[in-house]
């Protein structure tokens, strides 16, 4: 025994198991996240029962069934329930009822002995809206302005023909909104900043008062012929509505412009379902948020982290690579250079709200307003610069993640051999032509690691993009089709702190929480795309070079 401890096995075995639990456990989160994630998406069986109160009151349930646990009888007994005595253990049932208009609750706890016989009837339908969460019921007629035009077995076909015009014109109704006329508004709003300008330098002249009224003119003559196209789609879209059955037996009509979609989980086949699965997957990943973001997609969150990378990682690169260069090559050693990289080493441990905190006060209020009152002076005192957005998170990122990028570099760079720079300058070349062309593409690897490090810590961040420029929701994506085309100074969505707003500030705890799954499942594959790309990369490079030292 006393040489087997000698030998060091018990510490490989020790190292072994640690690592070995460590991927358990991260295997493990990630399953719990892929089945809760993906199962979000799944068209579940929509039940229908009774339920029978202690005092003999009957209700119909029809819902989804979401999760089933036990309890102890004496908890529910505490709780005012009535159970036998001799009863030790109870079941109960989370159902997701819907229809919270109409009974204000979205998710009720049946008790099983209270329960009737579960039935799965095909004519139920579940619709999804555009407000008011999911509509649990029974399809009864469709009305066209008020007058019924199908019902029976003629009222499925029709109706979904219908939903889906509707929805056509519906999509119009929101690209006229969101783009066309948001263009204008947009333009509207130049004509202002331009006018203004001309007023601070003094140079506004009654023919450029002129002009900028055209302008102006013109652009309220656009607006208002898109204000009366619109008016038309509206009135177009009301005009069809469904009218439902809900549990109790009460009679709800639906226009059908409230509606995103229909089904009928009980009358699906396993095609089917997969292929709604697989619709409501994309429409997720392509979608807007909707409902305090408990309902819709996320994509302005997938697009705003995306984004906010790519900005961080062209700031961050140059400044990490050339700082490594001057540490590693340039600088004299001594008391100052280990200071300056036991301060790097530091900067990489500091919590990352106080680089929040710093980006705030440093970034958007003294830089951004310094820019405002330089170059925006007519947009005063609304602020350009002078308040959070894409690009104060991409800096302060960038300022977050800078050590791991320097010491990636430095780290890489060290590991040249000596032999190559000697060579090198043997065969004639300058100090800066052997560090730019061959030991700076040599290292480049190593600064690739340190990149992929940085990705991987900024796309999961949220504390410090709090302050710095994410938000709830974002009204307008940071690219679009007006000049310059990519907006710096606008607010954007973040995929992290929309998992933190749904998980934690949901007025509706229990229909977010497959959002929160589902949103982190997609924060997972991004990061592994964006660190897969960047270790393509890597490996690419690495292989290059060394195919041209051979």
């Amino acid at each position: 025994m006393k040489n087997w401890w000698k030998s060091g096995s018990p510490w490989i075995w020790l190292n072994a198991g640690a690592v070995s639990i460590s991927i358990i456990m991260v295997f493990g989160l990630l399953l719990l996240i892929l089945v809760r994630g993906f199962g979000h998406f799944w068209p579940s069986a929509v039940v229908e029962t009774t339920y029978i109160y202690p005092d003999g009151k009957q209700v119909q349930v029809i819902g989804e069934l979401k999760k089933s646990e036990t309890l102890t009888a004496q908890s529910l007994r505490e709780a005012g329930v009535a159970l036998p005595e001799e009863q030790q253990l109870v079941t109960r049932h989370l159902f997701k009822l819907g229809n919270r208009d109409v009974t204000g609750r979205d998710f009720v706890y049946f008790i099983e002995d209270f329960m009737g016989e579960w039935s799965y009837p095909k004519e139920i339908t579940v619709l999804e809206r555009r407000e008011w969460g999911d509509f649990y019921g029974k399809p009864l007629r469709l009305l066209e302005n008020d007058q019924v035009v199908a019902e029976g077995e003629a009222l499925w076909p029709a109706f979904m023909e219908r939903l889906k015009r509707s929805n056509r014109l519906y999509d119009e109704i929101r690209h006229i909104e969101r783009h066309e006329i948001g263009n204008i508004n947009y333009r509207l709003e130049r004509v202002r900043l331009d006018q203004r300008r001309a007023e601070l330098r003094g140079n506004l002249t009654p023919e450029m008062e002129a002009e900028f009224a055209a302008r102006r003119a013109s652009l309220n003559q656009e607006y208002a012929e898109l204000q009366e196209r619109l008016d038309r789609l509206l009135e177009e879209v009301r005009r069809d509505a469904i009218v439902m059955e809900v549990a109790g037996g009460q009679e709800v009509t639906i226009g059908l412009d409230r509606i995103v979609k229909a089904w009928q989980p009980n009358n699906m086949s396993i095609p089917a379902k997969v292929g709604f699965y697989i619709k409501a997957f994309l429409d997720f990943i392509s979608g807007y948020p909707r409902e305090a973001n408990t309902e819709g997609g996320i994509f302005p969150a997938i697009f705003g982290t995306v984004v906010m990378v790519f900005v961080m990682t062209i700031i961050v690169t140059p400044f990490g690579v050339l700082a490594a260069i001057y540490l590693r090559e340039y600088a004299k050693q001594g008391p100052l250079l280990k200071a300056i990289r036991i301060s790097v080493y530091n900067l990489a441990g500091v919590p990352s709200i106080v680089f929040g905190v710093f980006g705030l006060g440093f970034f958007v209020y003294i830089v951004g307003g310094s820019i405002d009152r330089m170059f925006y002076p007519e947009a005063l005192p609304s602020p350009t610069f002078g308040t959070p957005g894409l690009f104060w998170a991409s800096l302060t990122l960038a300022l977050l993640t800078l050590p791991v990028v320097i010491v990636a570099t430095e780290e890489g760079l060290a590991r040249i051999p000596s032999t190559i720079r000697q060579g090198s300058l043997a065969l004639g070349a300058t100090k800066g032509e052997t560090l730019w062309k061959v030991v700076v593409p040599l290292a480049t690897p190593a600064m690739m690691t340190g990149l992929i490090l940085a990705i991987a810590r900024a796309a999961g961040e949220v504390a410090p993009l709090m302050l710095v420029g994410v938000v709830k929701l974002a009204p307008t994506l940071p690219i679009d089709g007006n000049f310059p085309f990519v907006h710096l100074e606008r607010k954007i969505m973040h995929l992290g702190f929309h998992i933190y707003d749904v998980g934690f500030q949901s007025p509706h705890a229990e229909a977010a929480e497959a959002l929160v799954y589902a949103t982190a499942l997609i924060l997972v594959l991004l990061i592994v795309v964006l660190n897969l790309t960047a270790i393509f990369i890597r490996n690419h490079l690495r292989e290059k070079y060394r195919a041209e030292g051979d």
